[in-house]
C-alpha cells in the first residue's frame, strides 16, 4: 500500500529533525552560532540583515552570510557590500531550507573561525517554519505595512520564534499600524518573547538585534518558544516525494 501524503511529509519532516539535531551539536562544538531569519517577501529582511552584518564587520565579529532564493543572486550581492562574507543558496523551486542544504554550505564554503552565521530564509512564513535548521536562534521578521494580525495568520512561524522583530517602523503612521494589537496578537501565539523594533532606513533596532544575537552565542538562554517547528501538511516537489538525496 502507498503512503499517504501526510505519512510521506510527516517522514521528511522527521529525517531533517535528525539531521537538525546532528548539526546543532556540532555548530556547539565549534563554537557556532546560526541565526536563522523567516518573513514574508518584502518584509525588509535583506536591507536590516546588510545593517547587521556591516555593524559586525565594523566591531571585527566572525561573521558571515548565507542567503537562500528561488532565483538570482540579488540578496547575496546587496549583502556583499557589508564586507562580510556572503553565499547565495539557490534552491531551484524549493520553497524553503532543509538542514542538509545547510551542512552542505558549512563543509564547503563557511570560513574557518567564523562563529555567527546569519541565515536568510526563502521569503516565506509557512514552509520554512517547518523545518529546523539546527538554528540557535530564530527570528521572524515582520514589516508594519503588512498588518497586525499576521502572527495569528501565521501562528507556527511566530510561535516558534525565539526573537520577533517589527521592520520599517517609519511607516506605522501612514499605514495605520496598530501596536498594541499587534503585540497582543505575538503574546497570545508566543507568550513571552520579545519584539525588537527596527528601521533600516535610520538604522534603529540594528545595535539592539546585534546584541540579543551576540548574547545567545555567549551563552544566554533563548526564549523558550511553545512551539517547534513541526506542523506541515503539504508535499513538494522532490523533496516530500523523496527525490531529494
Amino acid at each position: 500500500m502507498c503512503d499517504s501524503v501526510e505519512e510521506v511529509t510527516q517522514a521528511v519532516l522527521a529525517r531533517n529533525d535528525h539531521l537538525a539535531a546532528g548539526l546543532r551539536e556540532e555548530l556547539a562544538r565549534r563554537s557556532m552560532s546560526v541565526i536563522n531569519l523567516l518573513s514574508s517577501p518584502g518584509s525588509g529582511k535583506t536591507e536590516l540583515l546588510g545593517r547587521v552584518l556591516a555593524r559586525a564587520v565594523q566591531r571585527g565579529l566572525p561573521v558571515a552570510a548565507l542567503t537562500a532564493d528561488l532565483a538570482t543572486e540579488n540578496d547575496a550581492d546587496r549583502l556583499a557590500r557589508s564586507g562580510a562574507p556572503v553565499k547565495q543558496l539557490l534552491t531551484d523551486g524549493l520553497c524553503h531550507l532543509e538542514a542538509r542544504q545547510l551542512r552542505g554550505h558549512l563543509e564547503s564554503w563557511l570560513p574557518d573561525g567564523t562563529s555567527l552565521l546569519f541565515v536568510e530564509n526563502v521569503g516565506n512564513l509557512v514552509c520554512p517554519a517547518s523545518y529546523d535548521l539546527g538554528e540557535s536562534l530564530r527570528i521572524v521578521l515582520m514589516a508594519v505595512t503588512e498588518g497586525e494580525d499576521k502572527p495569528l495568520k501565521y501562528p507556527t512561524a511566530f510561535g516558534s520564534a525565539h526573537l520577533v522583530v517589527l521592520t520599517k517602523t517609519d511607516l506605522a503612521g501612514p499605514a495605520g499600524f496598530d501596536e498594541t494589537a499587534f503585540t497582543a496578537h505575538v503574546q497570545r501565539v508566543n507568550p513571552g518573547v520579545e519584539v525588537v523594533q527596527s528601521c533600516a532606513r535610520t538604522g534603529a533596532g540594528v545595535d539592539a538585534l546585534l546584541e540579543r544575537v551576540l548574547a545567545v552565542r555567549d551563552g544566554a538562554p533563548a526564549h523558550r518558544p511553545p512551539l517547534t517547528p513541526r506542523p506541515h501538511t503539504h508535499t513538494h516537489e522532490g523533496s516530500a516525494a523523496g527525490l531529494v538525496p
